[in-house]
């Protein structure tokens, strides 16, 4: 017989529970997971519970060594931080310490995080000249005359690394990658070319290949095509001071007079004077200027590779940079920033490698469509013969931080996007894509300690607080089923189901956004016991009333739970906004705490309208619900009884 219309079907939305529990399950143990099925039920846990590890970067402005300013080493922070979530990893902690470091803690074991604190300084410059980088004191085959073309072996003559070639219009042709040869790094980094997008006009020339060399450098009398040398901070002439003593002043002499290239080959007595450079550290090479640094051929790609972060930031000045480790460049002011792009992503391009797509913001594509005409053109004959490529057209390098990851030559006017292509792995393209992404870090950092920190304190304080959270949850559960009887059963079904929601809810989340379970966290769920405890007083005592004015059991369990409703949802509808907006003003392990809280209060109003309500309606329907000793209703079950027993003191009568 089916029920009145109206009359509730508790079955049906304890059915909906059931098959909430079954696909939450699902996912814990099949979506995502491995390992044994103990494996499968771990959340993900945060730096105070399993340990993790701690890097402290210090922040200098500049190769001046200036402390960053207050509003600098915040905003480094916020892109860093930025930067650790995008990685995955939830629970990150990223402050700073004193008025120079930032402090990184991520939870595990193993994490190489020093990439977190490159400066991402990404910068497009015209190769004006190319020379021998290997530092050689006399190495005749590096310097051949203008015009020829080398075919020294090694690395002394300079490579193109790619080629930019557009698409032409309606063809299906693929965007052309480059092909430079990697560069080695410490970090065994892949190597990197870049690619810009088809688009605009030019001939779709295909790239050169990586064997390809171009010209040799100019004679040391051609003049330098580069932009006057803007003021030299104090604190930076006074270490090239320092320079100029320890190399003597013949030596600097010599180096100062240089147009070009020396060719030690032909002066022999210049190599000998010009000696002392080859000795200088990274940092002393670093605040020599521009022309020196590239004219001088004792100062090696070595040198050059390893001097301190932030030493070619200017982007308005001109830089010497090196390419494969042995291949000098001369690079121009840069005409395209970081700061032009407006989007960067790691996608697969049509051969199924991945690279780093870059869109450009509205003014950023004029520039950069202006930046591919002049090169395209050798517009004034800035790129000298030896930096020209194997079609003999300019060449732009890609440059991020001090490092030159691809060198293309422009075929052609592109008025499209522009990809970094090269052996990247899915973690390296992205890890880049999410640098470029979030900005440059407008402090330059030096990685200083990288720890493993070990969960010895959290265990304890996670036992502590565990046991805390059981007796807390005994009491509870002792003092329903001493005050309600057989309504404590109810409580405590609820609380254990929705304990088991949050658990499958973090094992989930920490799989797929990242969340991370800290103590701060296991206080959020504590918390919301008391919200979930609070509901169900104010439904029993609602019940109470409804009996006590006359009505039965039955009537009284929907017409209590209508009234109980809109005071139920509104308190946790006020924990619930105030955990969004502890979640949204705060950082760190305050966050956990709010998401935690959240989190456990929505389930709970799950667990509210799913199961108590229902087994509600089911438990007053029984014979065992109508007795005082057993429901949990104490005096009102009585005085409901008295009062049918004499009619005359009825007030209310049932609905």
């Amino acid at each position: 017989m089916a029920p009145p219309q109206g009359q509730m079907r508790p079955g049906r939305q304890l059915a909906v529970l059931g098959l909430i529990f079954v696909v939450l399950y699902s996912l814990v143990f099949f979506s995502d997971a491995s390992g044994g099925w103990k494996d499968r039920l771990e959340p993900r846990l945060g730096l105070d519970l399993i340990g993790g590890t701690r890097l402290t970067l210090e922040a200098t402005n500049n190769i001046d060594g200036k402390p960053p300013t207050a509003e600098n080493l915040e905003e480094a922070r916020q892109i860093i931080e930025n930067r650790v979530n995008a990685y995955g990893v939830a629970e990150a902690e990223v402050v700073t310490e004193g008025n120079r470091n930032i402090v990184v803690s991520l939870p595990g074991e193993n994490r190489e995080l020093t990439d977190v604190g490159s400066a991402a300084e990404l910068r497009f410059r015209k190769v004006l000249k190319a020379a021998d980088g290997s530092g050689a004191v006399a190495a005749p085959a590096a310097t051949p005359s203008a015009g020829a073309t080398p075919t020294p072996s090694g690395s002394a003559a300079p490579k193109p690394s790619g080629s930019a070639a557009p698409k032409p219009s309606g063809s299906a042709a693929p965007k052309p990658s480059g092909s430079a040869s990697p560069k080695p790094s410490g970090s065994a980094a892949p190597k990197v070319t870049a690619s810009p997008n088809a688009g605009g006009q030019g001939g779709g020339a295909p790239a050169p290949s990586a064997s390809a060399t171009p010209s040799a450098p100019a004679s040391p009398s051609a003049p330098a095509a580069t932009p006057s040398a803007a003021p030299v901070p104090q604190s930076v002439a006074d270490q090239r001071k320092a320079v100029e003593q320890k190399v003597k002043a013949p030596a600097w002499a010599a180096a100062s007079a240089l147009q070009g290239p020396a060719d030690l080959a032909a002066d022999p007595s210049l190599a000998e004077k010009l000696k002392p450079f080859g000795e200088l550290s990274p940092q002393e090479i670093a605040v020599l200027t521009p022309q020196m640094q590239f004219n001088v051929p004792t100062i090696s790609c070595a040198q050059l590779d390893k001097r301190p972060a932030a030493s070619i930031k200017d982007e308005k000045q001109p830089a010497v940079a090196c390419e494969d480790g042995a291949v000098k460049y001369l690079l121009d002011v840069a005409k395209v920033v970081g700061t032009d792009i407006s989007d960067a992503n790691a996608v697969l391009d049509q051969t199924s490698a991945w690279v780093v797509s870059l869109d450009f913001t509205g003014d950023g594509q004029d520039k950069w469509t202006a930046l591919t005409r002049e090169a395209f053109n050798n517009e004034g004959g800035a790129c000298d013969q030896s930096a020209l490529g194997q079609d003999g057209k300019c060449r732009v390098a890609v440059v991020l931080d001090n490092e030159i990851v691809s060198s293309p030559e422009i075929q052609g006017v592109l008025t499209g996007d522009s990809q970094i292509t090269g052996n990247f792995t899915s973690k390296d393209a992205n890890d880049l894509a999410s640098d470029l992404r979030y900005g440059a870090l407008p402090v330059t950092f030096v990685p200083q300690t990288q720890q493993n920190v070990t969960a010895t304190l959290g265990d304890s304080q996670l036992r502590a607080g565990l046991l805390a959270a059981g007796i807390g949850l005994l009491l509870v559960v002792v003092y329903s089923f001493f005050y309600y009887r057989l309504l404590g059963s109810v409580i405590f079904l609820s609380l254990v189901l929705s304990a088991l929601l949050v658990f499958g809810a973090l094992v989930v989340l920490g799989r797929q956004i990242g969340f991370t379970l800290t103590l701060a966290g296991i206080a959020g769920m504590i918390v919301s016991l008391g919200v979930a405890a609070d509901s169900f007083v104010i439904y029993f005592e609602r019940l109470k009333d409804e009996i006590r004015e006359g009505r039965s059991p039955r009537s009284a369990v929907p017409r209590a739970w209508i009234r109980a409703r809109r005071t139920i949802i509104s308190a946790n509808a006020i924990t619930l906004m105030s955990a969004v907006v502890l979640y949204i003003v705060s950082v760190g392990t305050v966050k956990g705490f709010a998401f935690a809280l959240g989190l456990a209060t929505v389930l709970d109003l799950v667990v509210v309208f799913l199961f108590r309500h229902p087994i509600m309606t089911m438990f007053a329907r029984t014979r065992a619900f109508l007795s005082p000793r057993v429901s949990g209703l104490g005096r009102a079950l009585p005085a409901r009884a008295a009062e049918q027993a004499n009619p005359r003191n009825t007030r209310v009568k049932e609905a």
